[in-house]
């Protein structure tokens, strides 16, 4: 028996969650279709999301025109999905980015300076001393400078941000079927997913918006252009006692002389465990997936010793503090297209991707979805204001 809808999206995360709020919000017919979080990682041979973390910088300030648009109207709306769903899901606590001084090699601080000043986004320019001076747990060492966005910007927690989106979709109509698909075709003029339990579903046209899964054999009739990439990414616990001695921390960016321990790191957030930890990611190198069953068998191993390591070195000089703090680590994976842009449109007349977060789409996706939802209600992205960047690219 094959149930009926008029649109269905393949993905229950970031991206797929807004896409479907936005098509239930104007149409009926929808079904989003992906698994719950699974309860143990190690074990679990099913697909993941990399949405399963409590948080993730946003900002407003990017030197690229379509990421900054991508992020500031996403950002203005945070109030309004977290109002209308009941779902907190944004802490803004502003966003810091440190970097060499300006007037050396590196331009990276004047990038930024230019940047917001292109968008109109109020910063603070910091010194050394200033910045040592304000903010007292971090330690950059001489001759960096920093930008400090104060207001729309923060931390996202990502698995409340698709609870709210998911809450929405589903107040608009949306029907949330909570398994895994594991193939796509096009049939009699219509598309029919066939989930994990051997159930099949048909649709006018279907939304492929599974990130780094949308790589897997049998979801798309083209396979998209994407090159998914193994992520580590460390914990550090800070006991209760001493939370007060981090208390104002923003969220940090920091590229020392060393581009290669570039990193971004979030303030003390609490766990689902109860426990209290920053978070820090920033691999020194690229672990390429290549295969679906690679993506899986990663988010199984949990992430990288050495990239851990790595990343305990970094924040023994940046936080001091937390140099003997309990760490541990978890695995997650970015997928990026040739242009470095998300991709959004059709594989066949009745199937489409949205997928490819290129490492900034967390704080976007809800834009990102909503054209997504746009391509599969038009049969292309109406909004003139991007042009023609999220033409996908397949591997025929």
């Amino acid at each position: 028996m094959v149930e009926r809808f008029k649109s269905i999206v393949v993905g229950r995360g970031m991206m797929g969650a807004a896409a479907a709020r936005y098509l239930a919000g104007s149409s009926e017919g929808v079904a989003i279709i992906g698994p719950d979080e699974p309860a143990n990682w190690s074990t679990h041979r099913g697909v993941f999301a990399s949405h399963y973390d409590e948080a993730r910088i946003t900002r407003t300030i990017d030197s690229d025109p379509v990421w900054a648009r991508l992020a500031n109207r996403s950002i203005a709306r945070y109030g309004a999905l977290a109002a209308e769903s009941g779902v907190d899901f944004y802490e803004e606590v502003g966003c810091l980015i440190v970097g060499p001084k300006r007037g050396g090699a590196d331009p990276y601080i004047s990038q930024i300076e230019a940047a917001a000043n292109t968008l109109g986004v109020e910063t603070e320019m910091l010194t050394d001393a200033e910045l040592k001076s304000r903010f007292g747990y971090f330690e950059f060492g001489l001759g960096c400078e920093g930008v400090f966005e104060g207001t729309n910007a923060g931390y996202i927690n990502p698995r409340k941000l698709v609870a709210a989106q998911s809450v929405l979709a589903e107040t608009a109509g949306a029907t949330l079927v909570r398994h895994a698909a594991v193939a796509i075709r096009e049939e009699a003029g219509l598309a029919i997913v066939t989930t994990d339990d051997c159930r099949e579903f048909s649709a006018e046209k279907v939304l492929v918006a599974a990130g780094g899964f949308s790589i897997a054999a049998n979801l798309l009739p083209r396979p998209v252009h994407l090159s998914v990439y193994g992520r580590t990414v460390a914990f550090f616990e800070i006991a209760d006692a001493a939370l007060a001695d981090y208390a104002g921390m923003p969220s940090l960016i920091h590229q020392p002389d060393n581009p290669r321990d570039h990193i971004y790191l979030l303030p003390p957030v609490r766990y689902p465990d109860g426990r209290t930890y920053l978070k820090i990611g920033g691999d020194p190198d690229d672990l390429l997936l290549a295969t679906e069953p690679e993506v899986r068998a990663w988010f199984r191993r949990g992430g990288r010793e050495t990239t851990r390591d790595h990343l305990k070195r970094i924040v023994g000089q940046i936080v001091p503090s937390l140099a003997e703090a309990r760490v541990s680590m978890a695995a997650c994976v970015t997928s990026f297209t040739p242009d470095n842009y998300p991709a959004v449109g059709f594989a066949s007349d009745r199937i489409a991707v949205l997928t490819g977060g290129c490492g900034a789409a967390a704080k976007s996706s809800d834009e990102i979805g909503r054209l997504g939802a746009e391509l599969l209600q038009h049969g292309a992205i109406q909004d003139d204001a991007y042009g023609a960047v999220f033409s996908p690219t397949f591997r025929d």
